[in-house]
């Protein structure tokens, strides 16, 4: 069996080290790219995008794949989009594994935005020295004038390009991290908000425990809708399941 994972998370890495162990499977994990220096993958990798729903329906069809697991970051709804078109096309199972958003707990200060731009319109009444978590991509909507005022400390893997907002202080840095380190970076850099996509997931999730401790409010911008069609499942071990390589 010939499963094509698409990848760039931590369930993907997981799932494609599961597979990787049985002698009657072969994955492969598609990279869009983005992180120059990706950590290591068991099985086959290949890097760059397909061409869209035709491409990514014929790279199917040649490379003979029997199970197409999309296990890209929750907000990566093109590529989302693509796999249940593509699969739907070529007649492969498609199965999106989507790992379940956060969910706030007593004593969270929570501020929902449907966007990036939403979020960044919030921004001047909720605080003047932002932690922004959002990714190095999407970053030109809090570069608009109005949010000029406003001090920014921008944590990504890799550096991000302009524009950037006005008064911005680049992190590099690369999760899981921790509640006491999280802590210690909210307070050195006297953060009074919090901004960060609904990733869900435990590597990223230290910072909005320590928010709560500190009483630091966060502005969660919601993930797309799962595309129509896609069978959603919540982690690895369904998947397998699904697959028949538990």
């Amino acid at each position: 069996m010939h499963v094509l994972v698409l990848g760039g998370t931590t369930e993907a890495r997981a799932l494609a080290a599961r597979l990787a162990t049985r002698p009657d499977v072969r994955v492969t994990t598609s990279l869009a790219g983005r992180v120059a220096r990706p950590a290591a993958l068991e099985g086959d990798v290949r890097v760059g995008g397909f061409g869209g729903v035709d491409g990514l329906a014929a790279w199917l069809r040649e490379h003979r794949v029997d199970a197409v697991v999309d296990a890209t970051h929750p907000f990566a709804a093109t590529i989302s989009e693509h796999a249940v078109r593509a699969a739907a096309a070529t007649g492969v199972p498609a199965v999106l594994l989507r790992r379940p958003g956060w969910r706030p707990a007593p004593g969270d200060r929570w501020h929902d935005a449907g966007s990036l731009a939403e979020a960044a319109a919030l921004l001047p009444s909720l605080g003047r020295r932002i932690f922004l978590t959002t990714g190095r991509l999407g970053l030109a909507a809090f570069a608009e004038p109005f949010l000029a005022e406003l001090h920014f400390l921008v944590r990504s893997v890799e550096p991000p390009e302009p524009p950037l907002p006005h008064h911005t202080e680049i992190l590099l840095d690369r999760g899981p991290y921790t509640v006491e380190g999280e802590t210690a970076l909210l307070c050195e850099h006297r953060i009074d908000v919090l901004v960060t996509k609904d990733s869900g997931g435990a590597a990223t999730a230290a910072k909005l425990t320590a928010a709560r401790a500190l009483s630091v409010p966060v502005l969660i911008v919601r993930r797309p809708p799962a595309p129509d069609g896609a069978r959603e499942l919540p982690d690895v071990a369904s998947v397998l399941s699904y697959l028949g390589a538990d």
